[in-house]
């Protein structure tokens, strides 16, 4: 059974020891730029406001702070060789972005659908440090064609910056979704192009998004990849990474909107 833990339950104090830079993310503020993301490294230190972005499998992305936490988004129940993650998020389209067996040790568990099949979910978990919110969409269903509200939009407002992750998207966000999910300085999003929105669809919703950086996720090989890459070069510069992280902050986003490539690999804690 999915625990759902809310909000006052307490973390350990070193985790949520830092207050959270104020982000942007429904002002619409444009971001500042500089040319490069800097690297880093799984587990290691943090500059001041910075967050380190872990590409680990298919959908699965571990987010680390400054202070310590650390989220992991379609959260699959096997990251790797490393300790639990303090927060995770799950999305049911498909079973290999969540797991009905969530390890009784994680503090928060996030499912992106309400146990009332249909009703928005509607995630509002502040950690201090971190802020994790949901903007439900639709998804396809066998049984009815379309499920209400059945895949999340996951927000995680860090360290000045906004960092959307897209989930199993089955359609274009309406324009009240595209208003709750505001100003998104990095979004994770699914180029695979049928699973997920055909890739037109995903090409139209990261151009209308804008975000600084786009990393593509839930691809299946070189293929569909290209063919994504191929869809976004003329309006976004492409940085192809052979690493599976990256360090970004505010100041370090790009001038001109990114995509950025990186590699899927399991943690291992150093």
């Amino acid at each position: 059974m999915i625990r759902l833990l809310f909000c006052f339950m307490l973390l350990p104090v070193a985790a949520i020891a830092q207050d959270r830079r104020p982000s942007h993310c429904i002002a619409i503020a444009e971001a500042p730029g500089v040319e490069y993301l800097q690297y880093a490294a799984f587990a290691d230190p943090l500059d001041d406001y910075a967050v380190r972005l872990n590409y680990v499998d298919h959908s699965m992305f571990l987010i680390e702070t400054q202070g310590g936490l650390r989220a992991v988004t379609d959260y699959n129940g096997f990251i790797g060789s490393t300790r639990l993650p303090d927060i995770v998020t799950m999305n049911r389209a498909h079973i290999s972005h969540w797991t009905p067996t969530p390890d009784a040790a994680i503090p928060y568990v996030l499912p992106g659908w309400s146990e009332t099949v249909g009703a928005p979910v509607g995630h509002y978990l502040d950690l201090g440090e971190m802020l994790v919110r949901s903007v439900s969409t639709d998804i396809r269903s066998s049984a009815a064609g379309v499920e209400r509200n059945g895949n999340s939009i996951f927000v995680f407002e860090v360290a000045g910056l906004c960092i959307g992750h897209l989930g199993h998207l089955h359609f274009e966000p309406s324009a009240e979704q595209y208003a709750a999910l505001g100003r998104l300085d990095v979004v994770m999003a699914p180029v695979d192009g049928g699973l997920t929105v055909d890739l037109p669809t995903m090409i139209r919703v990261l151009q209308r998004l804008r975000s600084s950086v786009v990393i593509p996720m839930h691809w299946f090989g070189p293929a569909s990849l290209e063919v994504f890459i191929a869809g976004m070069e003329a309006d976004f510069d492409i940085d192809r990474r052979d690493e599976s992280f990256l360090e970004v902050s505010l100041n370090s986003l790009p001038g001109r909107p990114t995509v950025v490539v990186l590699r899927p690999s399991y943690l291992t804690e150093p």
